[in-house]
């Protein structure tokens, strides 16, 4: 598949805040600028607000207050239904269509905004995502978890779209396909130049695969910082509360590989 633009999109948010009726507030005024072709993980505990913030980008929520800008242009300014067509969403529970075949699957994207398409192309993005091409007659029900995640993410990319969404794809998946996976998007984003934006919970995850971490706290970004930074200690209490899950789960790994190769001496 040829690169869908030198650099996906610049996103920013200005002034954003997203108000519940009861007085619950999940996006408080966040203010910032993702660069164009970037890979970035907002990161943060449940209900610190990382995926309101995100499905402000393709208008599945909608702010109480302020505006979120895809490559300058306000979103609000353009047809909810039109604007997705444009933006690549990956999610969780993947939500295929379980009486359509994964050819079907994928191309619905490509249906619904009127543009041709045929096994041809299916089969290109069959060969992006790994997955054989006589997949493309099976019916969902007879992948595995990871396979079904992989149609969804051909299904994204059909419309061949510089900006790519992701809320929580890798949490329904074991450890091992979780990170095949991973590293899959990641070679997707920097072989296809999209922005890509990824709501997970798991540090490790985020410090892994981005370039850049946001860390969300109460509804705000409370720390923006690089995988490297974060490591270094920088980006606050929040932050680091985050960064040292993985760092204690590792030295207690470390602790026991020692201790299993003391006993076996």
């Amino acid at each position: 598949m040829a690169q869908s633009s030198p650099s996906g999109p610049a996103v920013a948010f200005d002034a954003v805040t997203k108000r519940y009726p009861g007085g619950t507030v999940a996006v408080d005024g966040v203010s910032i600028e993702i660069a164009g072709g970037s890979f970035v993980a907002l990161v943060g505990s449940s209900g610190s607000g990382k995926s309101t913030l995100l499905k402000m980008i393709n208008r599945l929520i909608e702010p109480s207050e302020g505006c979120t800008r895809i490559a300058g242009a306000d979103v609000a300014a353009e047809h909810a239904p039109m604007l997705r067509r444009k933006i690549g969403y990956v999610f969780q529970n993947i939500g295929l269509f379980p009486h359509m075949t994964v050819s079907e699957n994928i191309a619905i994207g490509l249906r619904l905004a009127g543009i041709p398409h045929d096994a041809a192309r299916v089969d290109e993005l069959l060969d992006l995502v790994d997955l054989p091409r006589d997949f493309a007659t099976r019916l969902p029900e007879a992948l595995s978890g990871g396979q079904r995640q992989r149609v969804g993410v051909a299904r994204a990319l059909a419309t061949a779209p510089g900006l790519m969404l992701m809320d929580e794809p890798f949490g329904a998946l074991d450890p091992v396909t979780r990170d095949q996976l991973g590293h899959a998007i990641r070679a997707l984003h920097d072989r296809l130049g999209l922005t890509t934006i990824m709501v997970t919970h798991d540090m490790a995850e985020a410090l892994i695969l981005a370039d850049r971490v946001l860390v969300m706290d109460a509804g705000r970004i409370v720390a923006d910082e690089t995988p490297r930074a974060l490591l270094g200690g920088k980006g606050g209490p929040v932050a680091q509360a985050l960064v040292a899950i993985p760092r204690d789960q590792a030295a207690r790994m470390r602790a026991l590989a020692a201790e299993s190769t003391g006993k076996s001496a």
